[in-house]
């Protein structure tokens, strides 16, 4: 059915002249316009106020419920705490939920808001006795000229500036892990390098040790000289016997023969 209903005032679209077109477009943008003039009328009329502290336990459904007593809200806005700070309370043994640290409240009336802000800063919570935030004291102002439009703008900023400290930081990190990592790859070479040269020393040191050795052993070796051995030999010449030389006897008894 949706189809058909389309097709035909697509159909219908395109039967129509381009006058016909200029003033549909005309029409809606006058409707537009009506109804931003009256969101604006609407937003000129609200008022702002300002939570200074949130009690512990509080969150915006039970901030909306106390609030809503004295007028028509709007809107609520609770700026949540620093995730470090929710962290070492939950390992203290604290409360483990979410927390806040402030916040906003937009009335429909900014008479009714300057009201509850006069009325109730610096009173008592109140409320039901067992509520942690009973005894609490309320931190509340009026915030004169301000609109939601100036908070949303103020949300994006800060959410602006803290991506990019952020991303300051990540780069700040990667050009550290960079440095680190190049020093880590130089020292690699250094002791690689290092350790090749004592490789090559305790080398040259064996040789050399080798070398002495070597040089030691033939300064020790004697050198033996061979002597052709005397034998006697008769006058014949006919071998014999081993004995003692002519000679030999000569020189011993001091004559010849």
């Amino acid at each position: 059915m949706a189809d058909e209903e389309q097709i035909k005032r697509e159909d219908s679209t395109k039967e129509m002249s381009d006058s016909e077109l200029d003033k549909l477009k005309a029409e809606r943008k006058n409707k537009r316009k009506k109804q931003l003039m009256k969101e604006a009328a609407k937003a000129d009329k609200r008022g702002v106020c300002y939570l200074s502290r949130v009690p512990p336990r509080m969150d915006p459904l039970k901030l909306r419920q106390l609030l809503s007593q004295y007028g028509e809200i709007e809107r609520i806005w609770l700026t949540p705490e620093d995730p470090a700070a929710h962290v070492h309370r939950k390992k203290a043994g604290g409360f483990r939920g979410q927390g806040f640290t402030e916040g906003w409240i937009e009335f429909t009336n900014k008479r009714v808001a300057k009201r509850v802000a006069s009325m109730l800063n610096g009173e008592q919570i109140g409320g039901k006795k067992k509520s942690s935030f009973y005894y609490d004291l309320w931190n509340i102002k009026y915030l004169s000229k301000f609109k939601w439009d100036h908070l949303t703008e103020e949300i994006a900023y800060k959410n602006a500036t803290r991506e990019q400290k952020l991303a300051l930081e990540l780069s700040a990190a990667k050009k550290e892990r960079d440095f680190y990592l190049a020093k880590v790859d130089q020292s690699r070479a250094l002791s690689s390098i290092d350790e090749r040269l004592k490789k090559k020393r305790k080398v040259q040191e064996a040789n050399g040790m080798i070398s002495e050795i070597q040089g030691d052993h033939q300064q020790v070796t004697k050198v033996i000289r061979h002597f052709r051995q005397t034998v006697s030999v008769r006058s014949d010449g006919e071998s014999q016997k081993p004995g003692l030389s002519k000679d030999l006897l000569a020189g011993v008894f001091g004559g010849g023969s």
